[in-house]
């Protein structure tokens, strides 16, 4: 599934210069994410990139939104470098939150 991330974050990975204005890049879910990072992703997260690297979120872009379909899926959270075939950009998966969100906003709400 094709997707898209955006953020200020750098461009390069080792570089501490945020970006000065919005970027967006498009990435590939990944399904099989497990075997990268040796079983250390859960049901909780969602992992998405290029499968030839080049293409991802990096430093500065976390909290930002992973957009599939128009449907806001992931939250920029970790990765191991930017950008890298072997370490795609690991998110939390939005919807396992919808309830506790919906929960929040209704309690919230007067």
């Amino acid at each position: 599934m094709m997707c898209a991330v955006s953020g200020w974050g750098v461009t390069q990975v080792y570089s501490y210069f945020l970006s000065s204005v919005l970027r967006a890049v498009d990435v590939h879910i990944i399904t099989n994410c497990q075997y990268y990072y040796y079983y250390r992703i859960t049901d909780n997260m969602v992992c998405a990139g290029s499968p030839l690297g080049g293409k991802d979120s990096c430093q500065g872009d976390s909290g930002g939104p992973l957009v599939c379909n128009g449907y806001f899926e992931g939250i920029v959270s970790w990765g191991i470098g930017c950008a890298n075939p072997y370490f795609p950009g690991v998110y939390t998966k939005v919807r396992n939150y919808i309830r506790w969100i919906n929960w929040i906003i209704d309690s919230n709400s007067d």
